[in-house]
Parts: C-alpha cells; sequence; structure tokens
C-alpha cells in the first residue's frame, strides 16, 4: 500500500502542510512512522480522510491559512477514493481537495493503470470527459 508524507497528504488534500499536520496531530488522520523517522499516513487512510473532509466542507474556506484549490488547465490531482469494477466498465472516484470526480471507463484501463484506493492520480477534464493520469 502507498503511503503519503504530511507535505504529500497536504497537497492532495488542498491544504497547507501546517494543517495537514495539525489533523495528524489531533489523531483525525493515523499516522506512522517510516525508518528516519518520517510521519506517513496510509493510502487507504488519507482517501477515506479526503471524503470525510469534503463532505464536512473542512478543507479550505474563508479565513483558513490554506491557499485556495485551483485548477490548472482543468487538471485535478488527487487520492483514488473509490474503484468500482463491472465486467466490461469501471467506475473511479478522486477526491482532489474539496472536489470529488467520478469517472466511467473501461475495467480494461483500470486493470492496466494499476488503480487501486489510495494511489494518487489526476483526473484531466474535458467536455464531459474525464481522463484519469498517474501521478
Amino acid at each position: 500500500m502507498q503511503s503519503y508524507t504530511i507535505g504529500q497528504a497536504a497537497r492532495l488534500l488542498g491544504v497547507s502542510p501546517d494543517t495537514a499536520r495539525r489533523w495528524a496531530d489531533a489523531g483525525r488522520v493515523p499516522t506512522h512512522r517510516d525508518e528516519s523517522g518520517r510521519r506517513l499516513i496510509d493510502g487507504r487512510d488519507l482517501a477515506a480522510f479526503s471524503v470525510e473532509i469534503a463532505r464536512s466542507g473542512g478543507a479550505g474556506g474563508p479565513g483558513d491559512d490554506e491557499e485556495p484549490y485551483t485548477s490548472a488547465r482543468n487538471a485535478f490531482p488527487g487520492i483514488v477514493t473509490a474503484v468500482k469494477l463491472g465486467d466490461i466498465a469501471a467506475q473511479v472516484e478522486i477526491q482532489a481537495g474539496p472536489h470529488r470526480l467520478v469517472s466511467l471507463l473501461t475495467r480494461e484501463a483500470v486493470e492496466e493503470l494499476g488503480l487501486e484506493v489510495g494511489m494518487t492520480a489526476t483526473a484531466r477534464v474535458k467536455s464531459t470527459n474525464v481522463h484519469i493520469d498517474l501521478v
């Protein structure tokens, strides 16, 4: 399972590293330490937490110290929060800061990309299509 540093998690959540650190210190998202002592967050834990804060409106907003989340060229870097596989089609959800994006694509594409909950990915939006890139 992929793990993320506090700084990486902050970028994916659309908040400052200080805010992500405070959330970890408060026990809102579980962390563990690697062999060099860095605090890490498991991908599945980060995916669940990103959905939780998006639903509660806990990321960003007026008066917070975070920079506002913006889309550059319709690219939404985030974390995969759900993968639902059918026989032919698949549905992938990405939480990109306060934005939840859902892409319908082929099962084959999901398997070729190796998409799993907790991975970083970028949703690229053009018109009504969402394309998934690995980060």
